[in-house]
């Protein structure tokens, strides 16, 4: 465990401890997609079939969620149902986990904040579906995930689809260069756009196998350099919707913000359920594909780095 003090907030389920006491593989799991990304029962079903996509590729899953101010890492089908219809649950970044700690609230975890939990808990990698980046409009609005910070912070590697297309790509992968954040490609030369599988920015890293990242991340850890690695894996063809079809859904989008006059926070919700509504239910479709397709990369990628310590 790499925070003694930290440790006595954790309950590392005995599967996952097992895991990482006797050097195996595992992958960290967020839980924003179980409380807030999905709707019952859909939900539950398809993080139990991300965490069998991760052990059928040679890992142990550990969703991450708080729950009565305990960090979970590894939930049991129990906490797994029960979260899938829970309510009053908070979305944790870094800034509102510790609140959440102390004052025993149920909570589920961001990217940030998987990242943070992850790495108290000695888990090296982590299968999310799209990190937050840079918003539109930041100039006037200062609106910068904490999502890029945390992955110039914590050593953890995120393997991704990308960010969602609604955000500043460009600005999100400058601000990641600035931060000295590695981005990855795998088997792609463009920036995935979440939804798409490219999009007009190159990407800085291209690497073919999971063998080869396992040796960058060991590399960056060996030069003693902070932060994780971003991996972007491109949703499967057979599961995008083509990036000039999503911008046309993306501008009507952001206008329909624009009319309502809602900036801030309240935005990104809006835009998923809108796009939701008009791709006829498509985006979720291809949100949880790339889900699943993260889930068996970073399961591929944790192994890598199991065995590259033996």
């Amino acid at each position: 465990m790499n925070c003694e003090m930290a440790g006595r907030f954790l309950d590392i389920a005995p599967e996952v401890r097992s895991a990482l006491e006797g050097g195996e593989a595992a992958v960290a799991l967020e839980s924003t997609i179980i409380t807030h990304g999905m709707p019952y029962p859909q939900n539950v079903t398809t993080a139990r079939e991300v965490e069998t996509i991760v052990r059928e590729n040679g890992a142990v899953p550990a969703t991450i969620a708080v729950i009565a101010g305990r960090i979970k890492i590894g939930l049991s089908d129990e906490e797994l149902d029960w979260l899938g219809t829970a309510e009053y649950v908070m979305k944790l970044s870094r800034a509102d986990l510790p609140y959440a700690v102390a004052a025993n609230r149920h909570g589920a975890t961001t990217v940030a904040a998987t990242m943070i939990c992850a790495h108290l808990a000695g888990l090296r990698v982590f299968a999310t579906g799209g990190i937050g980046g840079v918003h539109q409009g930041v100039e006037s609005t200062m609106d910068i995930s904490a999502d890029l910070d945390e992955l110039a912070k914590t050593p953890v590697a995120v393997v991704c689809a990308g960010a969602k297309a609604i955000l500043d790509l460009p600005r999100t992968l400058e601000y990641l260069e600035t931060r000295g954040v590695p981005v990855v490609g795998y088997r792609t030369d463009r920036f995935p756009a979440f939804w798409s599988r490219t999009s007009e920015l190159a990407i800085p890293i291209r690497l073919d196998t999971p063998e080869a990242m396992a040796s960058l991340i060991s590399a960056k850890e060996a030069l003693g350099l902070k932060g994780g690695v971003l991996v972007a894996n491109p949703v499967p063809s057979t599961d995008e919707i083509p990036a000039e079809e999503m911008k046309g859904f993306i501008d009507e989008a952001l206008a329909e913000a624009g009319r309502r006059g809602i900036a801030g926070k309240a935005v990104t919700p809006l835009l998923l359920s809108f796009l939701f509504e008009s791709t006829g239910g498509r985006s979720l479709t291809t949100n949880i594909a790339l889900v699943k397709s993260n889930a068996a990369l970073a399961a591929r990628l944790a192994v890598s780095l199991a065995r590259s310590r033996r």
